[in-house]
């Protein structure tokens, strides 16, 4: 069995990673900063260097959507070389990283660039918007002293269950690199205000939704279609499920 060092070990992604890693038999090592075994701050390395020793695979899984996730990956990366034994760093990135000129995601995309410009081994997976996104972009309009509850008209969304992303990422975490792999999506596409509608009713919140037309780059590579990716649609969970499931 391998030893694997997971990246945002306790995050949304990275603890169900961990989770299915060690019940297969690997010594895994879950990174965060405030982690007892293995306390590691990405956004300027400290203690990296002790965490990677020996490690043969990396699942990178922590990310900012604040930013700096191009310096955590620079320092990553020249730990996983001065490491010298780590043979696959698999990564998680987005749909749409490439097309939809959203900081954040041209901040993934230079990631995937330094990754597979490390001259390490690599494997990239890209997947759709998870569940809990869409709830959490529906809680965080609700919030807003506003009736209706306003969604970004005509932005449709493919979401996907972590849970089932966690189970590819583990697949992947093998020591042989695949280099950039099948986009992941979720079962269907659908428009962010029917699935905000559907999270507010689920949740007993009986608000109206209204599609507020928005501005901009990044608003119309949505409207594209760019964060899409409905010939890989390999997820099973649909969002009627995950609301099922919360309740």
């Amino acid at each position: 069995m391998s030893t694997i060092l997971v990246t945002g070990g306790t995050g949304n992604l990275g603890a169900l990673v961990v989770a299915r890693l060690r019940a297969a038999g690997h010594e895994v090592r879950a990174l965060s900063r405030h982690s007892r075994e293995h306390p590691v701050d990405l956004m300027d390395g400290r203690g990296l260097d002790a965490a990677m020793a020996g490690a043969e695979v990396v699942v990178h899984c922590a990310s900012n959507p604040r930013g700096g996730d191009d310096v955590a990956a620079g320092h990553l990366i020249g730990a996983a070389r001065r490491a010298g034994t780590v043979t696959n760093v698999v990564s998680i990135s987005i749909v749409g990283v490439d097309v939809v000129p959203l900081g954040y995601y041209e901040v993934k995309h230079a990631v995937e660039r330094m990754l597979l410009e490390s001259g390490l081994g690599v494997t990239i997976l890209r997947t759709t918007q998870f569940h809990d996104l869409v709830a959490m972009i529906t809680d965080a309009v609700a919030k807003v002293p506003v009736v209706p509850v306003p969604l970004p008209k005509g932005v449709r969304v493919q979401p996907v269950s972590v849970a089932e992303v966690a189970d590819r990422m583990a697949e992947l975490a093998v020591p042989t690199p695949a280099g950039r792999v099948p986009d992941m999506g979720g079962p269907e596409v659908r428009t962010l205000v029917e699935l905000g509608r559907a999270y507010l009713e689920a949740t007993g919140r009986k608000r109206r939704v209204f599609a507020l037309p928005l501005a901009g780059r990044a608003y119309a590579g949505f409207l594209r279609g760019g964060n899409l990716a409905p010939q890989n649609a390999v997820g099973k969970v649909t969002f009627a499920d995950f609301l099922a499931e919360r309740a």
